[in-house]
């Protein structure tokens, strides 16, 4: 008798998996089964001692804990962000060429992705 996942073509996903604790890339593996949410077991360990803090303090399983160094350096990201944006706008207002827009589009970009990064 045959199974119905046996004659299922593989789900192939599309979008980019990051890590659940340091936001990695991870890697597409053609593996079956549960989708890794960690790029190794490191990350699986912080993450299983936060979850551990949070239930101990009594705060709900949502929360987010960061200590004032990481909140500090998120600001500063997010302080580097908005300078990137402004120069942008200030490169459309004063009529900058395609070139320089492109250069301070780009380093917009690039640091948006370094925010995404929250640890």
């Amino acid at each position: 008798m045959e199974h119905l996942a046996d004659s299922l073509p593989p789900i192939v996903r599309r979008e980019p998996r990051h890590c659940t604790w340091c936001g990695a890339r991870l890697s597409a593996s053609g593996r079956t089964g549960r989708p890794r949410r960690y790029c190794g077991q490191a990350c699986r360990q912080r993450a299983y001692e936060r979850r551990s803090m949070v239930q101990r303090g009594g705060l709900p399983e949502d929360a987010v804990v960061l200590s004032a160094t990481e909140i500090t350096d998120l600001q500063d990201r997010l302080f580097q962000l908005r300078c990137a944006a402004e120069d942008v706008l200030t490169g459309i207002e004063d009529d900058l060429g395609t070139e320089e827009m492109h250069r301070l589009a780009t380093g917009l970009v690039d640091t948006a992705r370094r925010l995404e990064r929250l640890r």
